[in-house]
């Protein structure tokens, strides 16, 4: 016991008054393996088959992160505690410097500030579909700083969090599931209104995308300069990937057009040209 007491009281570092001995590494360790086991435990415990049924995904992993970062808070702290430095000396002794990093690091410590609202909110949370400036993503994580999200084309979009909690976000996650679309759509004047309108029908149905069937509505919405306007709308759970539906849907009412004789017109130009003998 001794000899244990001998080794732990072993000076490795000896600066003037500051003195880390193998006791102070030993204490590190200890902390570091009990906080990444602590992690650990409680990840397992929130994400456990039997507690998703009463939180979604998002709602747990805010609660998780939350809790990590308190904990790796409490942990730096001890850490610093078991070498020997004292948190509030430190703090007092650098505070014309802190004041200087949080000027220079302003936006950083806003983006932290909306990170931790974005997380204890909870009104955006992971797997939520955003339309942030004109992009739509599928939000893959909440970080403290920033937030990691995937657009339609596949591409990863890295997010500061003060832009999703300081500018207009749709959050189309908030709403039910399914969601109205619309689809316009011209045909050639001269054309029978009543068949178009089926014919509109007919094909967004056709659609296995497509949503409650029976509230799927056409709109006579205007005579335009070369064509009678009209406008589908139809339900749809399928949000993210919804131009893609909106592209099979308009091939379905080309093929049918086509079958039924029915004309989509196009913009014409008649040009006359007048001779100097008239």
């Amino acid at each position: 016991m001794e000899k244990i007491n001998n080794i732990l009281k072993y000076e490795i570092l000896n600066i003037g008054d500051y003195i880390i001995r193998i006791s102070a590494v030993v204490n590190v360790i200890v902390i570091v393996l009990i906080t990444w086991i602590a992690l650990w435990l409680i990840k397992k415990a929130l994400f456990r088959k039997h507690d998703s049924k009463k939180l979604d995904e998002g709602n747990l992993y805010a609660l998780y992160q939350l809790i990590k970062y308190v904990v790796l808070v409490v942990a730096i702290g001890l850490i610093l505690n078991a070498i020997g430095i004292r948190i509030t000396v430190l703090i007092a002794s650098s505070a014309a410097l802190l004041v200087g990093v949080g000027l220079g690091l302003q936006q950083t410590f806003n983006d932290v500030v909306s990170g931790i609202i974005l997380l204890s909110e909870r009104s955006i949370k992971v797997g939520d579909i955003l339309e942030v400036d004109d992009d739509v993503i599928k939000l893959q994580e909440i970080g403290l700083r920033t937030s990691k999200g995937l657009n339609r084309d596949e591409i990863s979009i890295i997010l500061p969090n003060s832009l999703i909690t300081t500018n207009k976000v749709i959050n189309w996650s908030h709403q039910t599931k399914k969601t109205r679309f619309k689809i316009n759509v011209g045909v050639a004047y001269g054309s029978d209104v009543d068949l178009v309108i089926d014919v509109l029908k007919e094909s967004v149905m056709e659609h296995k995308a497509v949503t409650d069937k029976s509230l799927v509505d056409v709109w006579f919405l205007d005579f335009g300069n070369s064509s009678l306007d009209f406008q589908v709308l139809f339900y749809s759970e399928n949000i993210f990937r919804i131009e893609r539906v909106k592209s099979e849907i308009r091939k379905i009412i080309n093929r049918k057009f086509i079958e039924n004789g029915i004309t989509i017109p196009f913009p014409q130009l008649d040009l006359h040209v007048k001779s100097k003998d008239a």
